[in-house]
């Protein structure tokens, strides 16, 4: 099954440092090497957030994240899991799991949807 690991930290809280970014990307190399690595990413500052909502046929667009916490969504991981007790072991690997949060996630199947002149 796959499982979405999102990412949350304080921005004003100091950043990871070297050895912190060091300790993701040992495990990312871990985990694709283990097959349970899929996708990952790390996402731009709040402040270069755009949010969308569609109200009544009408687009309101507005600056920065819609909702205002402590903790921002900073990055995820996409992995393959046996259940949610292998992915919450791999969670707790997360260097950021020390110091923020890091949210275990499920993914529904969905059909694969056929696009014209996409591989």
């Amino acid at each position: 099954m796959n499982y979405m690991l999102l990412i949350y930290l304080d921005e004003q809280a100091p950043q990871m440092d070297e050895a912190g970014a060091k300790k993701c990307g040992g495990l990312a190399e871990r985990l694709g090497a283990s097959g349970h690595w899929i996708a990952g990413g790390i996402l731009q500052p709040t402040p270069t957030a755009t949010s969308l909502r569609v109200r009544q046929g009408r687009r309101l667009v507005t600056d920065g994240p819609f909702a205002e916490t402590r903790e921002q969504l900073a990055g995820y991981m996409l992995i393959e899991a046996k259940d949610l007790d292998e992915a919450l072991e791999i969670a707790s690997q997360h260097p950021v799991a020390e110091f923020g949060t890091v949210e275990v996630r499920p993914l529904r199947e969905i059909p694969v949807v056929e696009v014209a002149g996409r591989s």
